[in-house]
């Protein structure tokens, strides 16, 4: 079968890699041409020129991108995906998107007979180079089963969440409990700190009760007590997911008090911080504001 993926990020670049040991024909294209080569320099890919020639004669075509507005871009744009994708090929777009624009891409395919499923994925880079990532699809089951064995390279976990758009909603505000959890795991840190518990002993109290969460047990000792941050999901896709998290939620009249707060929060550290910057980060907002540094003690 022949597979092309587009976006060869900090999460798309393994999952690539991992399509490519399947022993599927894979073609990559990234904006980024330096990428791609650095890719088929380490498994059997062929670099495309342009979208359009990544997706020339593949039967499933991955998109890994930052927004659901670059997926736009890349499918309907000059050289785009739409100009040579076959009908009955597959678009299986891994993005952390908008459901609004997922909905309105696969209505655009359907009229040149191309599926479309929302996949966006999770369990980061660690998971994606493992081939252990949870995958939250949206849109038809017997597309889905088409689509399986390229979805099985990468993901171990793959969960079948609704129509399409269903996937990148629930990503979506998965993520805003991320965020939710990183703050307010943060917040208690500091106060605990004032208190004169050290962050060290407040973590080990709260991941030995109720108040655990992965901010608690993985996120804050590996990242924010270490003071690494690393960079492997950046502080603007959060930002972006609370944002998509707060309409879906608007869009559905339901009650979004944390969520439409916790978008305040991660827009204000995103404009304070900066793209680049792991979502991790956040917490120097906070700890600017107490007074307190959140390390080892």
């Amino acid at each position: 079968m022949k597979v092309a993926f587009l976006g060869l990020g900090a999460i798309g670049y393994p999952m690539a890699r991992r399509i490519a040991q399947a022993e599927f024909e894979l073609a990559v294209w990234n904006r980024s041409p330096e990428k791609s080569a650095e890719l088929a320099r380490t498994v059997s890919a062929r670099v495309a020129a342009t979208p359009a020639d990544a997706a020339r004669g593949a039967a499933v075509i991955v998109t890994c991108l930052p927004t659901s507005e670059e997926v736009e871009s890349v499918t309907f744009g000059g050289d785009g995906l739409a100009s040579t994708m076959a009908s009955g090929a597959i678009l299986v777009d891994c993005t952390s998107g908008d459901p609004r624009a997922s909905r309105s891409i696969a209505a655009r395919l359907a009229k040149q007979g191309v599926d479309f499923l929302d996949a966006p994925v999770s369990g980061g880079v660690v998971g994606a180079e493992a081939g252990k990532l949870t995958v939250m699809c949206g849109g038809d089951a017997a597309v889905l089963e088409r689509a399986r064995p390229v979805l099985q390279a990468f993901g171990a976990k793959i969960i079948l969440c609704g129509p399409t758009g269903a996937g990148h909603a629930i990503k979506a505000l998965s993520n805003a409990l991320l965020a939710i959890h990183l703050w307010s795991t943060g917040e208690v840190l500091v106060a605990a700190a004032k208190a004169g518990v050290a962050p060290s002993i407040a973590l080990d109290v709260i991941n030995g009760s109720a108040g655990r969460s992965n901010s608690s047990e993985n996120l804050i000792p590996q990242r924010v007590l270490t003071r690494k941050f690393p960079s492997t999901f950046r502080l603007a896709l959060l930002d972006k997911d609370v944002r998509i998290a707060e309409a879906v939620a608007h869009e559905a009249g339901t009650p979004a008090r944390f969520i439409e707060l916790a978008h305040l929060i991660f827009q204000r550290a995103h404009a304070e911080l900066g793209s680049e910057v792991d979502h991790t980060a956040a917490l120097q907002v906070l700890e600017r504001e107490a007074g307190v540094v959140i390390g080892r003690g």
